[in-house]
């Protein structure tokens, strides 16, 4: 993901609203209408036409969210240290939402999504979830940067990026 500013307002609960310093609780699950590992597929091919000097990598584990760990990936390094947390939470969204790890970088993580929140309460609450998991991709995102306007661009999405600055 490319940064596209850093913002310097809003601050404190207007970021988070309409939350505030509450946390609202996971977002529910979504039924997959699209197959996760065949939209992870094409993800992959469309990322590596994009990004043509990636090169692969592979990882014994039993999921993308076991590799990131398995692997020693230390992307979130400047946010947590703990990468197994971040793992955990990607398996999580794994079940969730049909997520597949699709590619990462020394700070940035790439997710296909086979399950996106489809309206605007359950992307404010997928939006909550991504805040606590990597909070630059709203206080460092596109304006506004708040967690209704991520929620606007998360909506329906199939893909979702992670950085950490």
């Amino acid at each position: 993901m490319t940064k596209t500013t850093t913002c310097s307002t809003p601050t404190g609960a207007s970021v988070t609203a309409p939350f505030g310093q509450t946390w609202p609780g996971l977002a529910p699950n979504r039924a997959t209408t699209t197959n996760p590992d065949q939209l992870a597929s094409e993800f992959a091919q469309e990322f590596l036409a994009d990004h043509p000097q990636v090169r692969l990598g592979l990882v014994a584990s039993a999921s993308g969210a076991e590799a990131l760990t398995a692997a020693g990936w230390a992307g979130p390094c400047n946010y947590d240290n703990d990468t197994a947390k971040f793992s955990t939470v990607v398996c999580d969204w794994e079940h969730r939402f049909g997520a597949r790890v699709v590619a990462v970088g020394f700070s940035t993580l790439h997710l296909s999504v086979a399950a996106p929140p489809a309206d605007e309460r359950e992307a404010l609450l997928v939006a909550a979830e991504h805040f606590a998991f990597c909070p630059d991709n709203i206080w460092q995102g596109s304006r506004p940067c708040t967690l209704a306007a991520y929620a606007e661009r998360i909506t329906g999405a199939r893909r979702w990026d992670f950085w950490w600055d």
